[in-house]
């Protein structure tokens, strides 16, 4: 069933509470990468120019403790945001009370206001990420409708997603929209032929998105560190690349499922000490010395992994080819993100995380159809599973 979307809701002069997803990375009070707050603009701005007066809930970090509530204030990101929108964004210093009614009463068309961490509320027990019935009805009692456009936090039931939810007409924001479309879209009904390529240090991070995979995929192929325990698994030697030895049957398991379907690196970087100035060799993934570990997908993998995307309509990748934090081990992300970029006629899609920072950081998000802005949220949903927040959004 399709989902209702913000553009499908009467605006004008309503107090519509916006799920936003501000948990941005922070340095010394600073933000040091914007991308989620330029992401939510687009449904805050049609808000305020259909008339609506946008009141916005996000969270940031993990509050546990009041010393936590000192370095997580969403004040900077307020200040980020009245930059991008060019105009003064009202902020709230509490997530409930008086003040923060009066404010929120006091609002007229083409004023935004964003309100504190809403993990502050987890202090005194986790009534935010705990989905406390009481808090989420008290936060509906402050708007009209409410826009999730939080895809971030989609995959938790929060008292700021789900619990406003049940308690006001509810519909999805611009950013979640396109993840619906496009992540969502992958798993129920992708352009063939369908090529996902996966990566990252862990198997076990990734056991039901590779399950889930198998059945609507034409190829996966694997690279990172969990690319060892399949090698492993098919006998080899892999020296002392990261292994996650109580998952070798299940990569046995994997690869049977998947066989003429899983793709994995024919060659390596290796070297005997984890550090970026260490001497490199590049060995074939059956000539991987039993003192040196692979801390790269080779040229030859990302060569054959071109190969695999030719002609390929669907493309999904999740996850770095190697140790991409060193630069000398970033040649295999790299060559797997020129590939991906050199596509044409194809829907290129990066679920989030460590890939998605990887193509920003090279200069290639434009040329992706879509980067997810949710890690954790963009791997569940390429496992199928429901999500509760996009569950929790009306039905057109």
């Amino acid at each position: 069933m399709a989902k209702k979307i913000v553009s499908d809701l009467q605006l004008k002069d309503k107090k519509v509470l916006v799920r936003a997803d501000f948990n941005v990375p922070m340095k010394d009070g600073e933000i040091t990468n914007d991308n989620r707050i330029v992401e939510a603009v687009p449904t805050i701005k049609y808000i305020v120019e259909q008339g609506g007066i946008p009141v916005i809930f996000s969270h940031l970090g993990k509050v546990k403790t009041e010393e936590d509530k000192k370095n997580l204030s969403l004040l900077p990101v307020a200040r980020r945001l009245s930059e991008l929108l060019g105009t003064e964004v009202g902020f709230a210093t509490e997530t409930r009370g008086e003040n923060l009614e009066a404010s929120v009463k006091g609002l007229k068309p083409g004023d935004v206001f964003l309100v504190e961490n809403t993990r502050f509320e987890d202090v005194d027990g986790k009534k935010e990420s705990g989905n406390d019935p009481e808090l989420g009805k008290y936060w509906a009692s402050l708007g009209d409708v409410f826009v999730n456009d939080a895809f971030g936090t989609a995959h938790r039931a929060h008292a700021s997603n789900v619990g406003i939810a049940s308690h006001l007409e509810t519909a999805a924001g611009f950013l979640m929209e396109k993840e619906i479309k496009f992540i969502g879209g992958v798993v129920e009904n992708p352009e063939r032929p369908f090529v996902a390529i996966l990566g990252g240090a862990k198997v076990s991070d990734k056991i039901g998105v590779i399950e889930n995979l198998l059945t609507v995929a034409d190829k996966v192929l694997i690279g990172g560190g969990m690319a060892y325990t399949f090698l492993k698994a098919q006998g080899k030697e892999i020296g002392k690349s990261l292994l996650e030895e109580d998952k070798i049957d299940l990569a046995k398991d994997l690869l049977k499922r998947g066989e003429g379907k899983i793709i994995l690196p024919v060659d390596g970087k290796v070297t005997k000490e984890f550090s970026n100035d260490s001497e490199i060799t590049e060995v074939s993934v059956d000539a991987i010395p039993a003192d040196q570990e692979s801390l790269d997908i080779g040229p030859k993998t990302v060569e054959l992994f071109k190969k695999e995307l030719v002609g390929a309509k669907t493309v999904v990748w999740n996850g770095p080819m190697g140790v991409f934090e060193m630069s000398n081990f970033a040649q295999g992300t790299i060559g797997v993100c020129e590939a991906i970029a050199a596509l044409e006629d194809a829907t290129t899609i990066i679920g989030g995380g460590d890939s998605a920072a990887a193509a920003m950081e090279l200069g290639f998000a434009d040329k992706f159809t879509h980067i997810s802005t949710g890690g954790g949220a963009s791997l569940e949903y390429l496992e199928g599973k429901e999500l509760p927040g996009i569950k929790a959004i009306s039905d057109k």
